[in-house]
């Protein structure tokens, strides 16, 4: 759970110390004036998106809002893409297959975040709405509102109150 929770504190984080290594990696290890352009012009801000993007679709998903803590399927597939941007920084001599992995690792959190958050906004939703009967109603009406109708019944007595004006006008309708 730990490992999980930090991954959860590290998302936005990451967005700003990502692109800033590659930015520092270019620095210190010398990769040449078109490795600074496409640093600064599509690296960082592609690293950047991208992190912010995932890390809100990410915290938009309501088990991860209630545990405060990923999925071990997100800490496999951002483990992958941080340490594959982090080795992009050192400009390695397979930088184009590293380029690929990142944005092949990209593309897998990406939709597999999608699917995840699919899944748990799916799951909310069929547990949101029960059947009572004929009748479809939201679960969270409570055990409250079940004993105040059980009530009802056992005494035989229901008495219903309805408006006859429209809303908004004041007047009765007739």
């Amino acid at each position: 759970m730990f490992l999980r929770r930090a991954f959860f504190s590290w998302l936005f984080p990451a967005a700003i110390v990502l692109p800033l290594w590659l930015f520092v990696g270019w620095g210190v290890f010398q990769a040449g004036a078109a490795a600074f352009l496409w640093v600064l012009f599509i690296a960082l801000p592609s690293v950047l998106i991208g992190e912010v993007v995932l890390g809100l679709l990410v915290r938009s998903r309501p088990t991860v809002r209630e545990e405060r803590a990923v999925s071990w399927q997100d800490v496999a597939g951002f483990t992958v893409w941080h340490g594959l941007i982090v080795a992009l920084g050192f400009f390695p001599a397979a930088f184009g297959w590293v380029l690929t992995g990142a944005i092949v690792a990209f593309l897998a959190v990406f939709w597999s975040t999608l699917w995840q958050l699919w899944k748990d906004v799916a799951a909310r939703g069929r547990a949101a709405f029960t059947v009572d009967g004929d009748t479809m109603r939201a679960s969270t009406i409570g055990d409250q509102d079940n004993a105040m109708r059980d009530r009802a019944r056992s005494y035989g007595e229901v008495i219903v109150i309805s408006e006859t004006g429209r809303p908004g006008d004041g007047q009765p309708q007739r």
